[in-house]
């Protein structure tokens, strides 16, 4: 197997992401096709997991999503970095696979078994597994073992959808933290600020996965505005007074705002 840092570089070769067969995806420039392994997990028709590790819970099941996802092994997960980052797979390998490409968004990790043995891995939701077969043939596919397939990275595109914001359930006024939802592009983030009622931005903390978080010393104060750079276009967009005064944890919060 190659070394780990050659597995990085490949990484940042496929960088792009599309969300799925519910709108148009775009190739980001650079991506390459290359040869991944695929295996499934959860229920025959299921998400997978009600969430994972990169903390977007029940979300994965419902739209625009809709179980149309994926663990990735340590070179699509990477350490949390590849949570929210979209790929388009092709089955040609077996007799069942359609030929045809899905998209899927890396939500939870795999980091054992074949997810680790191999340079590029996807652990797909049951669903999205089905959904490389041929019509009548998602069984057939699902009991196949190890499957070989063509994978690239493009973007995700969210049409109709804008960013929102799921707050922790732990969170409270001295500990903000939430997962970020539904930005399209890259599907990854260079840097994330907080700015509370009256005050100015605050740089949160990108914790292992698509959690940001902030611990002040002082409660601080909504309704928040938030601000977010893309780490692969390096555009910067504000979602104003998104999250309001009287945020409750568990809650989501949906800006008008998205990347173009």
């Amino acid at each position: 197997m190659a070394p780990r840092s050659s597995h990085l570089a490949l990484f940042a070769l496929f960088a792009v992401s599309l969300k799925f067969c519910y709108c148009q995806n775009e190739t980001l420039n650079g991506a390459r096709w290359g040869s991944a392994g695929v295996t499934w997990y959860g229920e025959p028709d299921g998400a997978g997991s009600t969430g994972g590790a990169c903390g977007y819970g029940p979300m994965v099941s419902n739209p625009p999503l809709n179980a149309m996802v994926s663990a990735g092994g340590p070179s699509l997960f990477y350490n949390g970095i590849g949570c929210g980052t979209c790929y388009r797979i092709v089955c040609n390998g077996n007799p069942a696979c359609s030929g045809k490409p899905i998209t899927v968004m890396i939500t939870d990790e795999c980091p054992g078994g074949p997810c680790a043995s191999e340079p590029f891995h996807f652990d797909l939701s049951g669903r999205s597994m089905g959904a490389l077969a041929k019509p009548g043939q998602a069984d057939q596919l699902r009991s196949a073992g190890v499957l070989r397939v063509n994978f690239r990275r493009v973007a995700c595109l969210y049409q109709g959808t804008n960013i929102a914001f799921r707050i922790d359930a732990g969170a409270n006024p001295y500990y903000i933290a939430f997962v970020v939802e539904y930005e399209n592009g890259a599907g990854d983030l260079a840097s994330l600020e907080i700015q509370p009622a009256g005050g100015n931005f605050i740089p949160m903390q990108e914790m292992r996965s698509a959690v940001w978080k902030i611990n002040s010393g002082s409660p601080l104060m909504g309704p928040f505005n938030i601000r977010l750079t893309s780490a692969r276009s390096h555009k910067v967009i504000v979602a104003q007074a998104v999250i309001p005064a009287n945020w409750k944890a568990d809650e989501t919060y949906r800006s008008v705002v998205n990347f173009h």
